[in-house]
């Protein structure tokens, strides 16, 4: 496997310019031998590397990130710890185990995560409230009613919000309904891996811009980085989106390149405009929907636009013209603020599977895959960790079981089938979006 198609930039732009910045750990400049290799320093593989090390306390655990921790999708989502997820489309009966497993999977992510945030006393902003789902346009409106229903036949506590009722706690008109779902929690996303890669067990090794850059497989698995070399015993992938696409396995995820605003901080004046919450988080019940928050160093933030970008981030010009999208979607939401300026811009990158699944899967003996969140990895990425370094150890987990029966990622057709597709399928995520933009 090549990675040499990837150019692993290094640009800092997103939450990370929020907050002090971290010291990254070294390069690997040095040929090492271990029994456990761990790729990708994003939220499935800290959690992965983590479990490694409290199931083998005496081996070492060789964790690399290609760039530094926060500089990929961990650090430039927008930090919803989903607790349930949203299935487009209503209730079906026949899909209730499916519902449960997603549901397990998502509340042992988040139980690990608020575990160990106490444990190592994480700042990450950390705010167990629930999460807001709002339709402003008429397709998200339905979608909202049978949202609802959803939530009354699974009997997961929720609270339905009227026009006025929204305008009351989080002080806009845009949004015609809404429903509060009373579990999950929102993070400063760049906080909260900061904060994973620095509370690490001792036996693990974190080496950050360390792309593997070759991989060759076999009883002892080598990996080329570009001034070192790793002999492994054990490999596994939690690089997302970017792992497999030169390799000989079949192309099963497409990158999809997000784009965001955060604005500056508000005065006290603007915060009381906005209602009773003191911070909140919306998901759009549209799936080209705009995603907005109230952080609570008191900054709105809003992301509304994806695209295919061939993996990549948007390069200044591609962003500031993003940047007016934002600006209308935020001045109709909240026109009282039209005068508040951004303070920064960026793009991420998110892996997407063409049915919306993820991927859970024992490449070889010694060899394992885990990864693609569809827009949702902080929960189900951290519990992917902790079941792939089960499975990987050989131990017989229920979350084990629940990751193995997710429903298998279909194929992608090869370049350029696949760029035409990839495009064409993100186009179609904004149809009929209307309002919820």
């Amino acid at each position: 496997m090549n990675q040499t198609h990837h150019n692993f930039d290094q640009e800092t732009k997103g939450w990370v310019d929020l907050i002090h910045p971290r010291e990254p750990r070294p390069e690997l400049t040095t040929q090492i031998d271990t029994k456990w290799l761990v790729i990708g320093a994003g939220y499935t593989g800290l959690s992965c590397a983590r479990r490694l090390a409290e199931l083998n306390p005496t081996e070492k655990i060789v964790l690399l990130e290609a760039r530094e921790v926060g500089q990929s999708a961990s650090g430039r989502n927008s930090g919803y710890a989903v607790a349930h997820s949203h299935f487009s489309g209503g209730y079906q009966k026949n899909q209730l185990e499916h519902y449960q497993r997603i549901d397990r999977i998502n509340q042992t992510g988040l139980t690990s995560l608020k575990s160990i945030i106490e444990a190592n006393q994480i700042d990450c902003d950390y705010k167990d409230a629930g999460i807001y789902h709002m339709a402003a346009d008429k397709n998200s409106s339905d979608e909202c009613d049978q949202f609802v229903d959803y939530l009354q036949k699974r009997k997961i506590e929720h609270m339905e919000l009227s026009k006025d009722q929204i305008k009351l706690e989080l002080g806009t008109c845009w949004y015609q309904k809404g429903v509060k779902v009373k579990k999950g929690a929102l993070v400063q996303p760049a906080k909260l891996v900061f904060g994973l890669a620095d509370s690490l067990p001792n036996n693990v090794e974190l080496y950050e811009n360390t792309p593997v850059m070759k991989l060759t497989r076999g009883v002892i698995n080598t990996i080329q980085t570009p001034k070192s070399s790793v002999k492994a015993d054990n490999v596994i992938m939690a690089c997302n989106y970017e792992p497999l696409a030169n390799g000989k396995h079949k192309q099963r995820v497409v990158g999809v390149t997000l784009s965001g605003s955060i604005t500056r901080v508000l005065n006290q004046d603007e915060v009381d405009l906005l209602g009773t919450e003191s911070s909140w988080g919306i998901l759009s019940l549209h799936t080209g929907g705009a995603t907005v928050r109230l952080t609570e160093d008191k900054r709105i933030s809003i992301r509304n636009t994806a695209e295919y970008n061939n993996y990549g981030l948007l390069n200044d010009n591609q962003l500031k013209s993003r940047q007016v999208i934002h600006r209308q979607a935020f001045n109709n939401r909240f026109p009282e603020l039209s005068h508040v300026n951004f303070e920064h811009l960026y793009s991420g990158v998110e892996g997407v599977t063409a049915n919306k699944t993820n991927i859970f899967k024992r490449l070889s003996n010694n060899f394992y895959y885990a990864g693609c969140y569809n827009g949702s990895g902080i929960t189900k990425g951290t519990a992917f960790g902790l079941a792939m370094a089960d499975y990987a150890y050989g131990n017989d987990e229920k979350l084990v079981h629940d990751c193995l029966s997710i429903e298998k990622a279909k194929w992608l057709p090869p370049k350029p089938i696949l760029d035409l597709g990839a495009w064409y399928v993100t186009k179609q995520r904004f149809k009929g979006v209307g309002r919820d933009r």
